[in-house]
């Protein structure tokens, strides 16, 4: 419906910016035009209503209210097939972040069933061996190169450099399991036991790793946008909730890291309410006591420091 999808636009747009002045600014028409559209003596075109969700970050099916409750429409991010594809993804996600913050009262919210993406996005070896992991698992070459051998464009590492940075600045809650570092320690074993990595580069890549985990457990309790939830009950699956305070927007993940993204009321609302189920059944780590920090992290270095005895282990064993 129209008038639905007008009002959802006017929801978002400041209180001293026009509906109508919006409206001919987005379509590039008259205000006359505009003024048809906002007052419904003129109809949307299709080509109309997808730039202007587009522009204001709404959904379309906001357009049209035909009752099917399960049914969303969603928009999906890039593949990603090579280097070029990861940093269009990276630079795009970097001006989706800049918006938001600059929004006030902002924040994500990020169920991290892996490590969240922005903490392996910078200019060290961890995010160029993710980078690596990423390529190889999704890139349409299918020859299979050393991660020494692997080179990052400097425009790649820029780029990834560049969204780690902001999201730093942004109020975020993360909720994570004692599991979110596993698929992380499992892609150095496996790459260092199929030979693309050497023992050495693998004890640096769990070192990295370990410093990341202890700058985090810096940021509990003492940066105050930062919010670290510890559940024990359920697996986390990478789904991150954009909120402001005028729209929020969901992004859910199809693959390692592309997602299908909505802006639904009535689905947001309900992951909304799932999230905040969650954070009830876990522990705020940022407002425990120091014991509570310690054994969950705690955990998190054993695992960390099992790798690196298994790695040396089998050093010490290779018979050949």
């Amino acid at each position: 419906m129209q008038a639905h999808f007008l009002s959802k636009i006017k929801e978002v747009l400041p209180e001293n910016i026009s509906l109508i002045d919006s409206v001919a600014a987005v379509l590039d028409i008259s205000y006359d035009a505009a003024h048809r559209r906002t007052s419904l003596k003129s109809k949307l075109s299709l080509e109309e209503a997808i730039a202007l969700a587009r522009h204001f970050n709404l959904s379309i099916d906001q357009l049209f209210e035909i009752g099917l409750q399960d049914v969303v429409a969603v928009q999906k991010t890039q593949v990603i097939r090579s280097q070029i594809d990861l940093e269009a993804y990276f630079e795009a996600s970097y001006q989706n972040l800049k918006q938001i913050l600059s929004m006030k009262d902002s924040e994500i919210v990020y169920s991290a069933k892996d490590l969240p993406i922005f903490y392996t996005a910078s200019n060290n070896m961890l995010s160029r061996f993710k980078m690596y992991v990423w390529l190889q698992l999704l890139g349409e070459e299918q020859k299979v190169v050393a991660f020494e051998n692997f080179a990052p464009s400097v425009s790649l590492v820029s780029a990834a450099s560049r969204l780690g940075e902001l999201y730093a600045n942004l109020q975020v809650t993360e909720i994570w399991d004692v599991t979110t570092i596993n698929s992380t320690l499992k892609q150095i074993h496996f790459y260092y036991k199929s030979m693309l990595l050497s023992g050495m580069v693998a004890k640096q890549l769990c070192e990295d790793l370990k410093k990341l985990i202890q700058a985090i457990e810096d940021k509990v309790g003492q940066d105050m946008q930062y919010k670290l939830y510890y559940n024990e009950l359920l697996l986390m699956n990478n789904t991150v909730l954009v909120k402001t305070p005028s729209i929020k927007t969901l992004f859910v993940p199809y693959t390692i890291l592309s997602y299908y993204k909505t802006s639904d009321t009535e689905t947001l609302d309900q992951v909304d309410a799932h999230l905040q189920r969650q954070m009830r059944n876990s522990k705020l780590l940022s407002t425990a006591g120091k014991k509570e920090q310690r054994i969950f992290f705690t955990k998190m270095y054993k695992k960390i420091e099992a790798l690196v005895y298994l790695i040396a282990a089998e050093n010490v064993l290779d018979f050949e």
